[in-house]
């Protein structure tokens, strides 16, 4: 497959991709070639070789999306993306080309599918419900809020609360991948990125970046014991949910729900300014 074939065909939003092209030795070299000339064959080298990264990003949002969603059309709005961060890549900046592009295809992404609208409204609306009353009830109590009382702030049973964590979870609305622009601007990044260590940073973003480090943390840190746990399991050892479900002896959906609502948890407390220390 050409690049020429990939740049065509996502005039249409679909993209085939069956490409399995590692950087070699010569990537700088071909950068420094593309950066001075802007050539368009040296940028379709450059798309062919880190192509594989759209395939990574595509599965790994793809695992929470609903079955209809079709991985291919991830892929086809993650090329995109990859087509876009190459052309405004900056190496002068001092930050690794796979970060920045797993950032921009993230949000190619997720651009997309907010675009097409696929998640019902109600799903949308009770997200915020449950996240509003997780940082009033935080707020109030000085501490993380059991089931019971988020389900009797919201207004619901324990059940039904349970539920509609599980419809969130399948739509994809609450997960640290998920981009947020930062407060002073500037591109977007996710929420997980920012607590890892990715070389050195760009000097623009860096306080941002460390401050939303910070909190990150420490939202994480007092996330009660289970859902911390699927936390580190999912993002930072990359397990998959039913493999987190055999760790933790729950199913597969009972980890999406505590996923679910550790997401919503960290997004209240930083939403809410909870920079509290963490509880002993």
């Amino acid at each position: 497959m050409t690049a020429e074939a990939i740049e065509e065909s996502s005039g249409r939003r679909r993209i085939l991709y069956s490409v399995s092209v590692k950087p070699g030795g010569d990537t700088q070299a071909l950068w420094q070639d593309f950066r001075r000339t802007r050539d368009r064959a040296l940028r379709d080298r450059l798309i062919l070789t880190y192509a594989p990264l759209v395939k990574f990003v595509a599965g790994r949002l793809g695992a929470s999306l609903p079955a209809h969603v079709d991985e291919q059309d991830l892929v086809s709005y993650g090329l995109l993306g990859l087509i876009g961060a190459i052309e405004r890549f900056d190496p002068d900046r001092e930050i690794k080309f796979e970060t920045y592009a797993i950032s921009r295809i993230k949000g190619a992404i997720i651009d997309e599918l907010r675009s097409l609208d696929w998640v019902p409204r109600s799903v949308r609306t009770r997200a915020r419900e449950i996240e509003r009353a997780i940082a009033e009830l935080e707020r109030s109590l000085h501490r993380a809020p059991s089931d019971e009382e988020i389900a009797a702030k919201v207004g619901v049973t324990v059940d039904e609360l349970e539920e509609s964590l599980s419809e969130i979870s399948r739509s994809s609305m609450a997960a640290l991948d998920e981009l947020w622009a930062p407060s002073g601007g500037g591109d977007q990044i996710a929420l997980i990125d920012t607590i890892q260590d990715e070389g050195a940073p760009d000097p623009e973003s860096s306080l941002e970046q460390s401050e939303m480090r910070e909190a990150l943390g420490e939202a994480i840190a007092r996330l009660p014991e289970r859902e911390k746990l699927v936390v580190t399991l999912y993002y930072y050892e990359e397990l998959t949910l039913r493999e987190i479900g055999e760790v933790l002896g729950v199913t597969e959906s009972r980890v999406s729900q505590l996923h679910t609502k550790a997401v919503l948890r960290l997004k209240a407390r930083l939403s809410g300014g909870m920079r509290e220390p963490a509880e002993t």
